[in-house]
């Protein structure tokens, strides 16, 4: 054989080799189990960012009964189960649904959809979810399934006009301003005698 081939087939020997050596952790573990360490590591990433969010953004304060006044300390076993504490208003009486239960329903690729294009009634931040990065509501999502369903439906929605049940807060807004009326003029006083 002559050198110029055999110097070729030692370098593409070499080749193969450092492409099976790149195919080994630094830890000896092939890449196929570094691979999936990562998906574990970026699983129990989302779940906890997913908890830090549900805790931070206060999804708790209305979805959890209890939870404000526990000062956040309540179990997470818990936690998202829905309210009876109605909010009344001009667009009638909403309540803060189950959220295990809900998302126990769809899929992942469902709830980022569904939570893209949020849009609820009364007093729910629907605007403050549509914002979120899709990271953000995958990671939500993952932590309220990891949580698994529990408790009941809350109460469904009533329309303007029907009066709730107990609990509720009134939300009684102001009435719209009423046409300017001109600045009352300043009287003075005469000085007394």
């Amino acid at each position: 054989m002559s050198r110029p081939i055999r110097t070729l087939n030692y370098s593409i020997f070499l080749l193969a080799l450092l492409a099976l050596a790149g195919c080994q952790s630094e830890s000896g573990k092939p890449a196929a189990a570094v691979a999936a360490a990562a998906v574990a590591t970026s699983h129990s990433d989302l779940l906890a960012r997913g908890e830090y969010l549900i805790r931070t953004t206060g999804c708790n304060d209305c979805h959890t009964v209890g939870y404000a006044e526990s000062q956040g300390t309540l179990p997470k076993d818990q936690w998202l189960k829905g309210s009876p504490l109605g909010y009344n208003g001009p667009w009638g009486t909403t309540y803060a649904p189950n959220l295990r239960l809900r998302l126990h329903e769809m899929t992942e690729v469902q709830w980022l959809e569904f939570s893209a294009n949020l849009r609820t009634r009364p007093i729910m931040p629907d605007f403050a979810v549509r914002a979120m990065t899709e990271e953000d509501r995958r990671a939500i999502f993952r932590f309220v399934q990891s949580l698994g369903p529990a408790g009941e439906q809350a109460p469904a929605y009533l329309p303007p006009g029907q009066t709730p049940p107990a609990p509720y807060f009134g939300l009684i807004l102001p009435p719209p301003p009423t046409e300017a009326s001109p600045p009352e003029k300043a009287v003075a006083s005469a000085p007394g005698p």
